[in-house]
């Protein structure tokens, strides 16, 4: 599975995707994987500048399963959407960001050998190389467990953050392997959604993730 990404000039996160740089890029629906339970549709766009890479997450839900009030922890095990970037296929060595209904993110490097891994948090998290981000709720409050419609996050990724695994900034025609997730624990278990669903047991599946290619 491929996806062409497009080029755009920087623009701010709003959280809602407000940016006129969104409008000309289709959505890319996530399908549902594993045997979660909930139907709920989900969905992405992606652009990238010279700077970094955008995305936009939408997701119809109907509460806000997080608990969680710090940056930095499990917050996988509750309501979160996924970014997998693996830009250099010559090494076992991919980005991963998480972040929540709340905004709370989970920024980690990941060396993975053959099913042996575990991430590494960035140092110097600062400056250029913060991620911006944002996120929003439709039909109700951004609290935990609130009865909610939707929400959307939005987030930028600074090329400056992934200096660790990427050969050289992205330009046209540059293919990174990438997936995009959504996991969430309305019914007590967790519901699963992947844009490239050729991932087995695990979203660190990595050798089964589709392809960002690069346009002009």
């Amino acid at each position: 599975m491929e996806l062409e990404i497009s080029r755009t000039n920087d623009f701010e996160v709003t959280g809602t995707g407000s940016s006129l740089s969104w409008n000309s890029v289709e959505w890319q629906p996530l399908v549902r994987v594993g045997t979660g339970k909930s139907e709920y549709a989900t969905r992405s766009k992606v652009l990238y500048s010279h700077l970094g890479i955008y995305f936009l997450m939408n997701c119809n839900d109907k509460r806000i399963t997080c608990t969680r009030t710090k940056d930095f922890e499990n917050i996988y095990k509750e309501d979160v959407v996924e970014i997998f970037l693996w830009p250099d296929e010559n090494h076992p060595l991919y980005f991963e960001y998480e972040i929540s209904p709340l905004g709370l993110e989970l920024p980690i490097v990941v060396p993975n050998r053959n099913g042996n891994f575990f991430g590494w948090r960035p140092w110097h998290y600062e400056g250029e190389r913060l991620i911006r981000r944002a996120t929003s709720v439709r039909g109700g409050e951004k609290l935990p467990l609130a009865q909610i419609e939707e929400w959307t996050a939005e987030f930028f990724i600074p090329f400056a953050l992934l200096t660790a695994v990427i050969p050289d900034i992205p330009g046209p025609g540059t293919r990174w392997r990438a997936n995009m997730y959504r996991i969430d624990y309305d019914d007590g278990q967790p519901s699963q959604w992947a844009w490239c669903p050729d991932v087995n047991v695990t979203f660190h599946d990595y050798r089964h993730f589709g392809t960002f290619v690069f346009g002009k």
